[in-house]
């Protein structure tokens, strides 16, 4: 099955909206993290200590790389062509599920004041699901504000 094939797969699911980026992972070993590249990203790259960590990982280089940067979002690379470059020799190949709606150039960054007990619950709760403080509440607020929309 190649991406094309996966990606039509996704839409028969309903999941039209997100997009399938393919992901290549530095294997790490006991003192070293797996190293992530985003091939379709350039200068975009993360690390992950544990593999189930990887995507949340991924989603988090990528916010960050359109960050108040003024880029549009390039369509995934097919898989196909990126396996034969010599470059991404010797890793492994991922698949990362990113929503471009999630990806905004027009990010705000702004303070706000909390009790400090909610925000140690806030970043409890962001950690155990791979998530940073901003991811979680951009969440908790879309959740919120969805049902109004």
């Amino acid at each position: 099955m190649n991406s094309a094939d996966i990606i039509n797969r996704l839409r028969r699911l309903g999941m039209e909206g997100n997009m399938l980026y393919p992901v290549y992972v530095h294997m790490g070993d006991e003192d070293h993290a797996h190293g992530i590249t985003i091939p379709d990203f350039p200068c975009c790259f993360s690390a992950a200590d544990a593999w189930d960590m990887i995507p949340a990982m991924v989603r988090e280089a990528v916010e960050v790389h359109f960050d108040g940067e003024d880029l549009n979002i390039p369509p995934p690379s097919p898989l196909e062509e990126l396996v034969a470059k010599e470059a991404f020799q010797g890793g492994v190949w991922m698949l990362v599920d990113i929503d471009p709606a999630h990806i905004s150039p027009k990010s705000l960054r702004f303070n706000v004041t909390l009790p400090e007990p909610l925000v140690r619950r806030i970043d409890g709760y962001a950690k155990a699901h791979h998530m940073s403080r901003s991811g979680f509440l951009a969440r908790a607020a879309e959740e919120i504000l969805e049902p109004h929309s």
